[in-house]
């Protein structure tokens, strides 16, 4: 069911991919929006977009001091969109733990921070809806990318919880999972750890190279994305969970299926740990 009342999103990440369709079609639409930029140029390539309702801040989201300071000065937030994030490609016998915590800090703390900034105002207002970008890779797994869903599976955890603990005060929280789609995901915003172990090349080589030259070719399309989440923003109805793209669909029901068959298996053993 569509929205069609006028709302104030804050959107990271609003200089490409996902956040900038979604920005764009919320613009459109009528709608006001912050979005979240690293430079000042690109803060202000945003707001010519439309100079009365677009507004940028210049934010690293791991800087959390300085989300808490930036919500005290914004209006009140209708759509929390938390949708800044990388990907990190590696084996982790090979991928530095200081990359994780990278990794952690942009995709997790930095999504947490925000919405521990904008909480207090919609629980005030008894109204609200937070949705987190995560990733079909926050339920399904590939070699190569263990800190990428690592992070994404975290997410949706928290998502999820969240959602049981604001339920009563109006406030909506939505994890929104994509499949593979034509954002620059694989290409300029991966990070990839150097390859140094050859015991992982039959596993890791041709996942990377597989990856690399599927980027810009993607099933999905970020524009109809984009109005899908539109559409559910601020929607009393709107899932905890919602997969998008039919790959995502496709593959996150066989990981569900496998799991039901392994839990079948081993459901006996697993229940023998009880007291008697």
């Amino acid at each position: 069911m569509k929205n069609s009342k006028t709302l104030h999103f804050l959107i990271t990440g609003v200089s490409s991919g996902f956040g900038r369709a979604l920005a764009d079609a919320a613009l459109q639409a009528g709608h006001s929006v912050t979005g979240t930029v690293r430079s000042q140029t690109a803060k202000e390539q945003f707001e010519q977009l439309d100079p009365a309702r677009a507004t940028a801040i210049v934010l690293d989201v791991t800087d959390f001091p300085a989300i808490a300071a930036v919500a005290e000065h914004l209006a009140p937030v209708d759509v929390l969109v938390n949708n800044a994030g990388y990907g990190h490609e590696g084996a982790l016998e090979e991928s530095p733990l200081e990359e994780m915590r990278h990794q952690f800090d942009v995709n997790v703390f930095g999504a947490v921070a925000m919405m521990k900034a904008v909480l207090p105002s919609m629980r005030a207002r008894r109204s609200g809806h937070v949705i987190n970008i995560t990733s079909m890779g926050g339920f399904i797994t590939m070699p190569g990318i263990a800190y990428y869903c690592g992070s994404k599976f975290a997410l949706e955890g928290i998502s999820e919880t969240l959602a049981k603990e604001v339920a009563a005060f109006g406030i909506k929280v939505t994890a929104v999972a994509p499949g593979s789609f034509r954002t620059d995901w694989a290409g300029r915003s991966m990070v990839r750890s150097p390859r140094s172990i050859a015991d992982y090349d039959a596993v890791i080589d041709p996942i990377r190279a597989a990856r690399q030259a599927k980027s810009g070719h993607q099933l999905g399309d970020p524009a109809k994305a984009a109005q899908v989440i539109l559409d559910i923003a601020g929607d009393a109805n709107a899932p905890v969970h919602l997969l998008l793209g039919s790959d995502a669909v496709k593959l996150v029901r066989e990981k569900l299926a496998r799991m039901g068959e392994e839990i079948d298996t081993w459901e006996t053993i697993s229940a023998s740990t009880d007291f008697r």
